[in-house]
């Protein structure tokens, strides 16, 4: 999956980033390589609309 093919609005993103850790990845870095993510550019993204990783709570918040 490609980072074209990820939800373009914000809210969007989010809940189906926080889906996918929360079902299915122990951490982000996982999703990440499984998924073949931009994990720096993805968390940019997240970080401009106002929400940041928490590896404790393996979400975006």
């Amino acid at each position: 999956m490609s980072n074209n093919s990820l939800p373009q609005d914000p809210a969007m993103l989010l809940s189906f980033v926080n889906m996918k850790l929360r079902d299915e990845y122990p951490s982000l870095d996982a999703m990440c390589d499984d998924m073949d993510l931009d994990k720096s550019a993805l968390t940019a993204t997240l970080a401009a609309a106002g929400f940041e990783y928490s590896e404790e709570g393996n979400k975006f918040w």
